[in-house]
């Protein structure tokens, strides 16, 4: 047999860490950099006032709320999927949980900076937090943006708790294989881990417990964001169905990222043997379903608008169905409706690629779909001499780029210090479900983690420890 099929599991997995390419410091060179731009942009921006990123009556949202709600939902990617196929116990999602998880955290931190970034006064963000004040004034709790703030800061610690605690047993396999700095990092990381019975039964505990508390949270947060909107009585704003909508919207980008992440991790990492082309083919089904979903809730958003026939809102909806709005909105279509559903209904086109090609156009589809429901409504009011226009500005997109290279460079970190594959629960998984390459690579690393185990047992048992 070949050489690399004989490997241990955990060679493949823990190598990146150890072995860094000329292609890493180039990918963290550029995004660095390009994220410095945006906190010179950013700088520029609390010098010279809000007004210079375009920011003006009466579209006082621009591209910055636009890029909140899409990294929001860019947010529920890892924890809804994660938990989900952790608790109905899917076999396949072994490769893809960490990916996921990962994808959670990194977004919910850049899009918790926008509501700080669009502050024409970003010193007083303070005034969100309900701390206690001499004054007596608190928070106006009736606010979205004080439901924000809480709904954030509750998602993004529960997400940081479901990715850590997988991580445990994984940081205390690279402490035994590191030396120096390393090992005592990881040692820190580690917790203490000896993968006794004990540990592992209050590890599969709390994660069940987080699994199955972190999904209501999830869906309450992007719930939360679309109250930012539909408690405004803005034209095709003040509507019951968007917090559905925002939810279902959320898991259609989220996927679309994750699929994208696993498949850049699978040819820089070559990780071919682990992300195999049955985890693309069963999230693009799940991208399809979505597909579908979306379709549905527009749909009727539209229907009900056109139905109600009210001027207002009319004036919204013909702006963004044949008017200076018609090719964003149409491009929109495109991107979230027909390049996926003819792509991923086709088994013969659902493959690598394909789901890629389709996550892509999900991307750019529901990015438009933020800014159609932003824009054209606050640059369209009820009454005509509050009509506006918008234009973004050199600023906002310095900062948007920066980030999505902010995005970039933190997965990339994030690869190089932390297996992106849980090796673990490679090992917990049936060989069946893996390539036939991989059977004999998991019962090594069964092997070998049991002997470690017994081994640290052994050795504590001798020096009396318990």
């Amino acid at each position: 047999m070949n050489r690399t099929l004989t490997k241990p599991i955990a060679d493949d997995l823990v190598r990146p860490l150890f072995q860094t390419s000329v292609w890493f410091y180039a990918i963290v060179f550029a995004a660095a950099t390009v994220v410095a731009c945006g906190g010179a942009a950013w700088g520029y921006q609390v010098w010279n006032g809000i007004g210079s990123a375009g920011i003006r009556w009466p579209v006082f949202w621009g591209f910055y709320l636009v890029n909140f709600v899409f990294w929001i939902g860019i947010s529920h990617a890892g924890t809804l999927i994660s938990a989900i196929l952790r608790l109905v116990n899917a076999g396949w999602r072994r490769p893809v949980t960490r990916c996921a998880e990962a994808i959670t955290v990194f977004a919910l931190m850049i899009g918790a900076m926008f509501p700080i970034i669009h502050l024409g006064r970003p010193w007083l963000a303070f005034w969100l937090f309900p701390y206690p004040s001499a004054r007596e004034i608190w928070p106006n709790f009736r606010s979205p943006l004080a439901w924000d703030f809480f709904a954030i800061n509750t998602y993004l610690t529960g997400s940081v708790l479901f990715l850590f605690l997988p991580m445990i047993p994984d940081f205390a396999l690279v402490r035994d294989r590191s030396t120096g700095w390393r090992r005592t990092l990881y040692g820190l990381l580690a917790f203490g881990w000896r993968g006794t019975t004990r540990q592992w039964n209050r590890l599969e505990s709390a994660m069940q417990i987080m699994a199955v508390a972190i999904l209501p949270v999830a869906v309450s947060v992007h719930t939360i964001v679309s109250f930012d909107f539909s408690m405004a009585a803005v034209p095709m704003w003040h509507s019951t169905i968007f917090g559905p909508y925002f939810v279902a919207g959320a898991i259609f980008s989220g996927i679309a990222a994750l699929i994208i992440a696993m498949a850049v991790l699978r040819k820089t990492l070559g990780l071919e043997k682990y992300l195999l082309p049955l985890h693309f083919d069963n999230l693009g089904k799940l991208l399809l379903l979505m597909c579908i979903l979306w379709a549905y809730f527009v749909f009727a958003e539209r229907l009900t608008v056109w139905y109600g026939n009210e001027p207002s809102e009319m004036a919204v909806f013909w702006a963004s169905q044949r008017g200076r709005f018609a090719p964003f909105y149409w491009t929109m279509v495109i991107c979230n409706f027909v390049i996926p559903f003819v792509i991923l209904t086709n088994y013969k086109t659902r493959t690598i690629l394909g789901c890629v090609i389709a996550s892509f156009g999900v991307l750019i589809g529901m990015w438009l779909e933020r800014f159609l429901i932003i824009v054209p409504s606050l640059a369209t009011k009820q009454l005509p001499y509050s009509w506006g226009s918008y234009a973004p500005q050199p600023v906002e997109l310095t900062i948007m780029a920066a980030t999505f290279a902010g995005m970039i460079l933190l997965y990339a970190l994030f690869s190089k210090f932390v297996p992106i594959i849980a090796i673990w629960e490679l090992k917990a998984g049936l060989p069946s479900r893996l390539d036939p390459a991989l059977q004999v690579e998991t019962s090594l690393l069964s092997t070998r983690l049991d002997t470690e185990a017994f081994s640290s047992e052994a050795e504590r048992a001798d020096r009396g420890q318990p």
